[in-house]
């Protein structure tokens, strides 16, 4: 297994841990819990970086595609669940691994799809919206809903964030930790306009530093490292597996069994990532 494969499913495996976390902070208004934990990740660039915020300059442009990923995704998907069903929503939004596959050519200059990409990307999705939806006919119920637009929004900046990352002059993955605290500071001002005020108690605190140092702390530097050294396309297909693990997740957490739609959900997914590995660079 290639080193970017191992840290993009390290990267995967901490987003998988979002959902069960979240579960346990549904009281904590959204954009304060995303500010908070995304200011508690971007302290993981101080010893990346030798203690110093000095070493984490970026040029304008850069910090503004960083921002553009991490704090434009949030605030998408948090309008999109606010006004749409949020398993639609949540779908929806997870068409942003099947993006990363199919535009990697248009950003990525002397990259190609093939047929196996194509396939594995498609079956990827197919799994994950099995994950998401159970096997359930009733999972999808009204009709459109206006919000279904800025979850597309959310799928589409966070694919192309992992894709334009590649473009811009290289910059070390400890610089991830200046997009986190300017993406901080704007959920905080998004939390001071939009929600109303919370009292946070030490488990509540505890929840927020686990997911800060987590799935919106290491989980990005991991992701920026993996595309930096592997290929788009085939970690665009082991993303699907984040719903999977997410789901498996929530499982565990309410002591409830895997269902066959979960089972069958996950041998789609490995076979796409099969698929996706197989397929010509």
């Amino acid at each position: 297994m290639s080193r970017s494969t191992l840290l993009a499913l390290a990267a995967i495996a901490l987003w998988g841990s979002l959902a069960p976390l979240g579960v346990l902070l549904t009281h904590i208004p959204p954009f304060l819990l995303t500010g908070l934990g995304l200011l508690v990740g971007s302290l993981i660039a101080l010893p990346l970086s030798g203690g110093k915020w000095s070493a984490l300059r970026v040029p304008p442009a850069t910090l503004a595609l960083g921002v553009y990923g991490l704090f434009g995704f949030h605030f998408l998907l948090f309008i999109a669940l606010r006004h749409a069903p949020p398993v639609q929503a949540n779908l929806v939004n997870y068409l942003w691994p099947l993006g990363i596959v199919l535009m990697a050519p248009l950003f990525l200059p002397g990259m190609r799809l093939s047929t196996l990409h194509i396939g594995a990307a498609f079956l990827g999705f197919a799994g994950a919206a099995l994950a998401i939806l159970g096997g359930r006919s009733d999972a999808l119920q009204g009709g459109f809903a206006w919000g279904y637009l800025p979850a597309l929004a959310s799928a589409f900046v966070w694919a192309s964030y992992s894709l334009l990352t590649q473009r811009v002059a290289r910059f070390p993955s400890a610089a991830i930790g200046l997009f986190g605290l300017v993406s901080g500071v704007l959920a905080l001002l998004c939390h001071a306009v939009l929600e109303p005020a919370v009292t946070l108690n030490s488990t509540d605190w505890g929840l927020i530093i686990a997911m800060g140092l987590g799935p919106l702390g290491a989980a990005f530097y991991l992701w920026d490292a993996a595309l930096k050294h592997g290929d788009a396309r085939q970690i665009g297909v082991l993303s699907f597996l984040t719903p999977l693990l997410s789901t498996l997740a929530l499982l565990w957490v309410r002591q409830e069994t895997p269902s066959l739609s979960v089972v069958a959900a996950a041998a789609m997914i490995v076979g796409a990532a099969v698929l996706g590995s197989r397929a010509k660079i």
